[in-house]
């Protein structure tokens, strides 16, 4: 979590030292915004000190944050559930343990899906720069994006061989990427998604590479579709009504 203070020096250096003193941080570990420079007045009299603003990640009110609000949360959830948080370039790493981990986890995520966005609402409520909270339990988000990778490439093979669009069940945003970026090297399909959340799927389109929407550019961008996406689309419902153009139900 970002936080800041605001010092007045003499001079801007004077005030950022004195800032980087009170909060005993180098200034590599800081950004500084200039808010008003010293001014001197007419002989000397009625100068005006600088004042300066300095920002700086307080990780420790973040990890404190995300640990008070866990405990309450799992308490009313009712699951006895333990949890280490650990830190990374870019996020904050959650992995909980429990007796039952499926409790935690949820019909494909979802339990797991909704604590980390909960917890993602509430510690950056309020937040300058948002900090990414990023869940997980017995190793449950890797075996489930290499299941996702299966499922990607064994449906590209189906559509390749039978020539024919496949619509995947729905999906939320990260596992639709994960389908995306699998196939993105694939120059005999495209993949672009349909619908809207929380039905939202993937089709895993047959030739067409240059038409595709959302599968490079991250999940976040997902939700918006290209021209071209949305003229493609229709395709799905047109393919004729065999075994192997019905929606594609395959998880694990």
């Amino acid at each position: 979590m970002i936080k800041s203070i605001e010092v007045q020096g003499r001079t801007e250096d004077e005030a950022i030292e004195l800032a980087l003193e009170q909060l005993n941080l180098s200034r590599d570990d800081v950004s500084v915004e200039i808010i008003e420079q010293a001014k001197t007045g007419f002989l000397g009299l009625k100068n005006t000190p600088a004042t300066v603003k300095v920002s700086y990640e307080s990780e420790e009110e973040s990890n404190q944050k995300i640990e008070n609000f866990l405990t309450g949360l799992l308490t009313r959830m009712d699951i006895e559930a333990g949890f280490d948080i650990s830190e990374k370039e870019n996020s904050v790493e959650v992995n909980l343990t429990g007796s039952d981990p499926g409790v935690l986890i949820g019909r494909r995520g979802e339990t797991l899906d909704a604590i980390q966005h909960l917890t993602n609402y509430v510690v950056n409520r309020g937040a300058t720069e948002r900090l990414r909270i990023n869940f997980d339990t017995e190793g449950y988000r890797q075996r489930r994006s290499e299941s996702l990778e299966n499922l990607a490439n064994r449906t590209a093979g189906k559509v390749v061989k039978y020539r024919k669009n496949m619509t995947l069940d729905p999906m939320n945003a990260y596992e639709r990427h994960i389908i995306h970026a699998a196939l993105q090297d694939n120059a005999q399909i495209s993949t672009f998604s349909i619908g809207s959340e929380p039905n939202r799927r993937v089709v895993v389109a047959y030739g067409n590479k240059n038409q595709k929407s959302d599968r490079s550019s991250g999940f976040r961008s997902e939700s918006h579709r290209s021209h071209a996406t949305r003229q493609e689309a229709p395709r799905v419902s047109e393919a004729p009504a065999n075994e192997e153009s019905k929606t594609y139900r395959e998880w694990s």
